[in-house]
């Protein structure tokens, strides 16, 4: 019976190899799926049989992982998540500061050419207009930039609300999917596409923050915050939300009834990259263009306040500076005329030499909160070059972030994606082993049928 029982277990080997195959080339197109083989083992004689052995049956089932690729996958997928989300907000702020019509730069110049050009007949009503009407566009272009920065400030923390929930509904997969992967694999079972569907909730993740992953005997995973703070251990997750109780938003972390503070420019992938870009970019500058208004309102209110109008009184304020103001930061004094300007020095008709203090002040210089001291009509300027400088740098570190996850994906494709001409030779191995094995099995009952006829 040795040889049918031999050439059976071959073909039930071979049938299972098939059938792993099969499964294999009907993934071929499954996003994340890891493919898997058979792993055949000869079954030993009984202890003192003189027989060459029991047949062969399949020691394991195999899926086809590097966890090291797999690691490099998700850490890539981080980098990528942070720099692709910033990008955009960079772009888009990087195009409306360096705008020839519409820059604070060009504001600026519009008022102090017109500022010259009055000092040509400083008299002039119309040329006393025209400067009312230049500081009026300047203070326009200075509130359409920071209304910029305001609006990307409520978009950032709307985007940021909105990536807690689905971090928080993958942990609550990964840590179900761990249950499930513990419970099944105890059994004996195929756990394969549980952990493939596990591994893309991670992938997702580590695209939203930045993630340590640890494997454990039973077979779950344990999953952390760079920091070591824990997100997921067994099928216990954790939960993530903005705590607003002492007024900014401050990013916390629930877990097994402990609270843990983040710092949410750190947390990396979207989070963190949006994070970052709030903190660290976009909030210095608006508050550069808060500075700049301040500076520039404060300079030139207080020198005319140091002249005469066209009726000989004293000057009053050209440019209002209101931090409070949602949409007008900067604005003309309302009411105010072409008489009211200032520009005398001792109230004479005609008398210039007040405004010719106003024109130098472009040359003064000015303070502000993410650059220093710069001179005033450079200092718009100055706030483009360093954005341009961050955007370039960041477009660097995301063009460098999707070759690594390219290089990432096709490292982890070497190993665990389906290769069709790879699985279409094994198709035509295991066949023949199986045809082999059927042909042990006719020729057994061939000899079998024939030692009966001999005693028939």
């Amino acid at each position: 019976m040795s040889i049918s029982y031999n050439a059976l277990t071959g073909a039930l080997a071979a049938q299972a190899a098939l059938n792993t195959s099969s499964q294999n080339i009907a993934n071929l197109q499954t996003k994340g799926y890891t493919r898997q083989g058979v792993l055949l083992a000869a079954v030993q004689p009984d202890a003192g049989s003189k027989l060459p052995g029991n047949g062969v049956q399949i020691s394991a089932l195999l899926r086809f992982s590097d966890s090291y690729k797999t690691q490099q996958l998700w850490r890539a997928n981080s980098d990528l998540g942070s720099h692709t989300q910033t990008q955009p907000y960079l772009t888009q702020m990087e195009r409306v500061m360096n705008d020839s019509l519409s820059s604070i730069s060009a504001g600026v110049d519009q008022f102090f050419k017109a500022l010259n050009a009055a000092g040509v007949d400083p008299t002039s009503t119309p040329l006393r207009q025209q400067v009312v009407t230049a500081a009026g566009a300047m203070s326009q272009h200075v509130n359409s930039i920071y209304n910029v920065t305001a609006n990307q400030l409520i978009s950032i923390q709307q985007q940021r609300d909105a990536i807690l929930p689905q971090i928080n509904s993958t942990l609550a997969g990964i840590a179900s999917l761990n249950q499930q992967i513990t419970a099944v694999g105890a059994m004996g079972t195929n756990t394969s596409a549980l952990v493939d569907k596990r591994d893309q909730l991670i992938d997702g993740l580590a695209n939203q923050v930045a993630l340590e992953v640890n494997d454990n005997p039973d077979g779950s995973r344990s999953v952390s915050l760079k920091g070591g703070q824990p997100l997921v251990v067994g099928n216990l997750a954790g939960s993530m939300s903005f705590d607003t109780t002492s007024g900014a938003p401050v990013l916390t972390l629930a877990f097994a009834n402990t609270q843990f503070k983040l710092d949410d420019t750190k947390v990396g992938g979207q989070l963190g990259g949006l994070s970052d870009y709030s903190t660290n970019t976009l909030k210095p500058l608006q508050q550069s263009i808060a500075d700049l208004a301040n500076q520039l309102a404060s300079k030139v209110n207080t020198q005319l306040a140091a002249g005469f109008d066209a009726n000989g009184n004293p000057g009053g304020p050209l440019l209002v500076y209101n931090p409070a103001s949602a949409t007008g930061l900067l604005e003309t004094t309302p009411g105010i005329q072409a008489a009211d300007l200032a520009f005398s020095s001792d109230g004479t008709p005609g008398d210039s030499a007040n405004l010719q203090q106003l024109i130098g002040i472009k040359n003064q210089t000015v303070n502000l909160t993410s650059i220093g001291t710069v001179l005033l009509g450079d200092a718009d300027t100055q706030l483009v070059g360093k954005l341009g400088i961050d955007s370039a740098n960041n477009q660097s570190l995301l063009n460098t972030a999707t070759t690594i996850r390219q290089q990432a994906e096709d490292d982890w494709k070497s190993t665990s994606a389906v290769n069709s001409d790879e699985e279409a030779i094994n198709l035509v191995e295991y066949q023949n082993m199986y045809q082999a094995n059927m042909k042990v099995i006719s020729v057994a009952n061939t000899l079998f049928d024939a030692t009966l006829q001999m005693f028939g």
